[in-house]
């Protein structure tokens, strides 16, 4: 089985397109309204589909989170610079997640997770 869709509730469909496609390598191929919902294709076929918010705040539950596993050390790193280049608060530095190298942060009310399992 194969997990190939996530939909995401997001204040700013708008800006989370462009955060997605820059940090993530996430490609927009379809935006319906204005800005309503956004389909992002990324890697293995996977569909990242963002929805705006109709009232009020987004709240996710304490904990939730996405990951994204990166092959090296060395990648996760890039990303964090990236991030950091960016002007996105991050952790003052990456360490160890249970068996992964990485590191959490929040972009709207999303907390991600960037890593490397270790071996």
């Amino acid at each position: 089985m194969k997990l190939n869709h996530l939909n995401l509730i997001v204040n700013n469909v708008a800006a989370a397109t462009i955060f997605f496609e820059t940090y993530f390598d996430f490609k927009c191929t379809l935006i319906k309204g204005d800005n309503i919902i956004a389909i992002l294709e990324g890697r293995d076929n996977f569909s990242l589909v963002l929805m705006s918010q109709k009232q009020g705040d987004v709240n996710y539950p304490p904990n939730f989170h996405i990951g994204f596993m990166l092959d090296t050390k060395e990648e996760v790193v890039a990303v964090h610079e990236k991030l950091k280049n960016g002007s996105f608060p991050l952790p003052a530095g990456l360490g160890k997640i249970r068996d992964s190298y990485g590191f959490y942060f929040h972009f709207e009310s999303i907390m991600s997770e960037v890593g490397h399992y270790m071996n």
